[in-house]
């Protein structure tokens, strides 16, 4: 009998305003049969620190914030503040 456990990001989403969220899912299997899976969801705002964040997650959000992108996404919280 053999466990293992694997965390794996299976979906990643980017929304109209830049912030991309990402779910992992965590698998418990034993001699290849799924015991448990259980979620975890993350979101990301454009411009935010990507330390510790999945590399396939950091490729996205690199392609993803543009200049453009990151001071539309700026510019809307600081009105959301005003």
């Amino acid at each position: 009998m053999s466990l293992t456990k694997t965390t794996t990001v299976d979906q990643i989403t980017v929304t109209e305003n830049g912030i991309v969220l990402y779910r992992e899912a965590t698998r418990i299997m034993e001699d290849g049969n799924q015991l448990s899976q259980t979620y975890h969801r993350s979101s990301l705002t454009p411009a935010q620190d990507l330390t510790g964040v999945p590399a396939n997650v950091v490729a996205i959000c690199n392609t993803v914030w543009t200049p453009a992108v990151i001071a539309a996404y700026q510019a809307q919280v600081a009105q959301q503040g005003a």
